[in-house]
């Protein structure tokens, strides 16, 4: 393989009309050029320049490998512009992977809104729950929820937002089952649960930091949360999930947050990337993006809560 700089060397030699003159102009000492153009020859076997005290010129092959040059500086400053044009301006492909329940109702706005910021972005999203290897199948970010701590790894993590789960039911379940004020009461209830190793437990955490264990048997079980959501819609039990995920389901009066204050899980969203050095102006851009934009979107307020017999007051059954 030639050493571009030496190739670079031998063009300014030729286009200078000799070492002199391009030692002048490059500022090099002339035996470093002449030392290098050397070094060139001996790499390809062949005579490049005639060397006389009274005459400067190119052999027949060095005249022909002089155009190749050329050629080959010109593609290394396009590349060089290409690099360099990237980190200027945000720009290229970005290759991410999340869960199907994150790209369906945390990113599903916020991925458009930031192309139409960056016009030189494309973004290819593969929506998954495997667990996916950044760096082996080549992504430049990873949106993932959890709780509790990542598993320790070379990859860099960022936080995005705090997702706490908290616990809905359907008017028409409770209507059936009675009403849900503290929660021991949900012991006596049917529950519907993300099928995970200690899924038979809720650990729930009081507004004044306080934790109990409750034990469940979950009728339904699914690795699937818009699942659990619509079996939790049809009156079958109580569910523990996001709360941005269930918000269109409490505006429209089919879901109930139950127990305001408690939550399920203290759930949090991270975005992991591959590398910390050289991190594209795309990438950072939207590791940023989404950092300000996420816990927007995530954020849940408790309803007001229903007063029961004003409720049956202004419709009887």
């Amino acid at each position: 393989m030639l050493d571009l700089k030496d190739v670079y060397f031998f063009v300014q030699v030729v286009d200078r009309g000799g070492f002199t003159s391009a030692s002048r102009n490059l500022r090099v000492p002339k035996s470093t050029l002449s030392h290098r153009v050397r070094e060139l020859e001996m790499s390809l076997g062949v005579r490049l320049i005639n060397r006389t005290s009274r005459r400067f010129g190119t052999t027949d092959v060095g005249a022909e490998f002089y155009q190749y040059a050329l050629q080959v500086l010109h593609s290394a400053d396009l590349a060089e512009e290409f690099v360099r044009q990237r980190l200027v301006e945000p720009s290229g492909t970005i290759r991410i992977t999340t869960a199907v329940e994150i790209a369906q109702f945390a990113l599903k706005d916020l991925i458009p809104e930031f192309l139409n910021r960056y016009p030189k972005v494309r973004i290819v999203e593969i929506a998954t729950d495997r667990l996916v290897d950044l760096v082996g199948e080549g992504f430049d970010l990873a949106l993932r929820g959890h709780v509790g701590s990542l598993q320790d790894s070379t990859l860099v993590q960022r936080g995005i937002a705090s997702v706490p789960w908290h616990m809905f039911a359907s008017p028409g379940y409770l209507k059936r089952a009675g009403a849900i004020v503290e929660p021991e009461n949900l012991s006596s209830h049917s529950t519907l649960s993300l099928d995970y190793h200690g899924a038979d437990l809720w650990r729930l955490k009081g507004p004044a930091n306080e934790e109990i264990n409750i034990p469940i048997e979950p009728r339904f079980l699914s690795n699937n949360m818009i699942a659990l959501k619509e079996a939790a819609c049809s009156d079958l039990g109580v569910v523990a999930l996001p709360g941005y995920i269930c918000r269109a389901e409490i505006e429209a009066g089919k879901l109930r947050q139950i127990l305001p204050g408690w939550i399920a899980d203290d759930a949090r969203m991270s975005a992991l990337i591959p590398y910390r050095n050289g991190l594209l102006p795309a990438v950072r851009a939207l590791v940023d993006f989404l950092a300000t934009e996420v816990p927007k979107v995530t954020a849940f307020t408790s309803p007001r809560p229903i007063d029961e017999n004003r409720e049956r007051q202004e419709h009887p059954a």
